[in-house]
């Protein structure tokens, strides 16, 4: 089967963690916002898709396969886990690595609202002050906060060598990976005074970034870069 993944064009936003776990997997797939828009990309002929959808998504990412229309990223991601032996195939195992995911999801949504606190429908430039004052807080406290928890799982889970589910490799390690690269983009001098202190998360990420076919997609030109019309962003100013 070929799902097809439909997302805002140009970034990577939360789409990313999508791409990541089809990739993994091994997944055929057609990242439709990357088609000319003859044959269905750009912005305009997703807000079509998600107008004429019965019933409607709210938003991307959307993943259509055969009848279904599956959107919010950690819905998809547990469809795909399931599918694709990228979460533990016990109740229990499967509901924890859907947790996980849920709380990687609050972290990319605090990520975002640093830079938009006041509103998403306002640029950057309009709410600076309010982005100084809420970075000031992520930086210290929330970031803080969110990857000592995942420290502490992995060092639960047996240390260095262990993911958040153990010894498998499961959709919420990718989505761990994205999250930390991320965060090292927008906030490369707060994360290198944490370092020390989530030596575990930090190898967690190095090894997805060194499987094969993560390492492929990250080489490929379907690997699009982070940038300042992302969901993480960097601005030196709140990066002190």
């Amino acid at each position: 089967m070929t799902y097809e993944l439909h997302y805002w064009p140009g970034i990577q936003g939360r789409g990313e963690f999508v791409r990541l776990a089809l990739e993994e997997a091994g997944c055929d797939y057609v990242d439709v916002a990357r088609l000319p828009a003859r044959q269905g990309g750009g912005g305009s002929n997703l807000m079509q898709m998600l107008a004429d959808s019965i019933p409607p998504p709210f938003a991307p990412p959307v993943l259509k396969v055969d009848d279904l229309v599956i959107s919010q990223t950690p819905n998809i991601l547990l469809f795909l886990g399931r599918r694709h032996n990228l979460a533990p195939q016990d109740e229990a195992g499967e509901l924890w690595v859907h947790q996980l995911q849920l709380t990687l999801a609050d972290l990319a949504a605090e990520a975002h609202d640093v830079h938009h606190p006041v509103s998403s429908g306002l640029y950057y430039d309009d709410q600076k002050a309010e982005a100084a004052r809420a970075a000031d807080a992520f930086r210290k406290q929330r970031i803080p906060k969110y990857l000592g928890y995942f420290e502490r799982v992995l060092e639960g889970n047996g240390g260095v060598g262990a993911g958040l589910a153990r010894d498998a490799l499961t959709y919420a390690d990718l989505s761990l990976f994205q999250v930390v690269r991320g965060l090292q983009y927008a906030f490369p001098n707060a994360m290198g005074r944490l370092s020390k202190k989530i030596p575990r998360t930090l190898a967690l990420a190095q090894r997805v970034e060194r499987r094969p076919r993560i390492a492929e997609y990250l080489g490929s030109d379907r690997r699009q870069a982070f940038s300042e019309d992302d969901l993480f962003r960097h601005y030196p100013e709140l990066d002190p």
